[in-house]
């Protein structure tokens, strides 16, 4: 429960009746969490939907969400519940507090007389919200049942605003630095970013604990940002213990998600049909694969934390190579490979393993392969000669580290925009 109360004391709001913001405490400063990510939130099921329940008591089903509805009235159109016993269809009202439903005026407006649920972020002491002479809509509190942190859904959701834009400008903007400058630059922001990264890990770790963070991690980084959601309620309903006593698990899992998997763009490899049988393969085989990465971990010999030398003169020393493939067949049996398996461990594995309290493995981190990234970013690297098809081999830190300035350009950028 105090993971959810620290918000309390750094929320302020922006009631602009278009789009209220929270502004919280972060790692590293204050952040920002706008109703709009957190419809998005609801869009998606990016929940624990099995634990959802409505203030005074009632479990909430939710069936459809409803059609996401970016013009005037309720947020969401014609969704359908299930509350208790009771199916219903409505409208579904967002928003971070429930005290914004009579603030934004929907107490006394026809257009909201359809809404059935009100969802809100922070918890509350009231009940219902009121409609139209008194009527009683059921408020649900999802901060509780969130899977992760609210400032890593922020930083997922500005990552996922980066990878629909053109990085074309950043050979222009950096070009004029000396090579030294630029990687100098991006060695800090990928520290930055290392950092927040260990932070999350940390977090999960205290919530689950080692076995069931490694379990979600895998799983939610095997679904790729666009089934990001759905992996992580399936990790949650079915535990590690699961994949590895029953058979069928994979497709019993993508059955209870059909209707919640994106597809539509999604490379056959990234299906989520072959993920989670390839996931399924790996825990029958290595089913306790997270206690397996824990004792390989402390075979590893010490790399430098400072990550100041040359990638291909680091990958030599520590034989990155033949790690890379231990790592691939003695904790996951060979059943993921590729840039999926990259991911794996520098979004997953090394994350997890500094956040129990292991040294050593920014450097590991940092001259890891890249792992799928946006093709734009490891295109601006190449442009300014930090990546080279051999002396400067792409490797994640930098690629990490041209995400950080980027992300750090698009929030001064917006900053500014907004003139604050």
């Amino acid at each position: 429960m105090r993971r959810f109360l620290r918000y309390y004391w750094w929320v302020h709001d922006i009631p602009d009746f278009i789009n209220t913001v929270a502004e919280m405490q972060g790692l590293d400063g204050p952040f920002s969490f706008p109703e709009k990510l957190f419809q998005k939130i609801w869009l998606r099921g990016d929940f624990d939907i099995a634990r959802a329940a409505t203030t005074e008591g009632r479990a909430v089903r939710v069936l459809h969400p409803g059609k996401w509805n970016l013009l005037g009235g309720p947020d969401f159109k014609g969704a359908q519940l299930q509350m208790g016993d009771t199916k219903v269809r409505g409208d579904v009202e967002v928003h971070l507090h429930e005290r914004d439903w009579a603030m934004h005026g929907h107490a006394n407006d026809q257009a909201y007389d359809d809404v059935v649920l009100h969802v809100v972020l922070f918890p509350c002491a009231e009940k219902f919200s009121h409609g139209r002479d008194g009527r009683q809509i059921p408020v649900l509190a999802l901060l509780p049942l969130l899977h992760r942190d609210l400032e890593e859904y922020a930083a997922d959701d500005a990552m996922e605003s980066l990878a629909n834009r053109p990085a074309s400008r950043v050979p222009e903007e950096l070009g004029g630095l000396a090579p030294a400058e630029i990687e100098r630059l991006l060695r800090c922001c990928a520290e930055l970013r290392w950092r927040q990264k260990v932070y999350f890990a940390r977090l999960r770790l205290a919530r689950l604990g080692w076995e069931s963070a490694c379990h979600h991690a895998a799983l939610e980084i095997l679904g790729y940002r666009f089934n990001r959601a759905p992996m992580l309620r399936v990790a949650t309903a079915w535990p590690l213990s699961a994949w590895s006593a029953v058979e069928g698990t994979a497709d019993e899992a993508l059955a209870a998600e059909e209707n919640r998997w994106s597809v539509q763009g999604v490379r056959p490899a990234n299906h989520p049909r072959v993920r989670l049988r390839q996931y399924a393969e790996w825990t029958r085989e290595r089913p306790d694969w997270p206690a397996r990465l824990g004792a390989l971990a402390r075979t590893l010999p010490t790399a430098s934390g400072a990550a100041d030398g040359a990638a291909v003169d680091f990958r030599r020393t520590h034989e990155l190579a033949k790690l890379r493939a231990r790592l691939a067949r003695e904790i996951g049996a060979d059943a993921v490979g590729g840039t999926r398996l990259d991911n794996l461990v520098c979004d997953g594995f090394w994350p997890l393993l500094a956040a129990r309290g292991a040294d050593g493995f920014f450097a590991w981190w940092f001259y890891w392969p890249t792992g799928d990234l946006p093709p734009q970013v490891t295109g601006a690297l190449r442009a300014l000669g930090v990546f080279t098809h051999h002396a400067k081999p792409a490797c994640h830190g930098f690629a990490q580290g041209m995400l950080g300035w980027l992300l750090a350009r698009e929030n001064f950028t917006s900053r500014v925009g907004c003139g604050t």
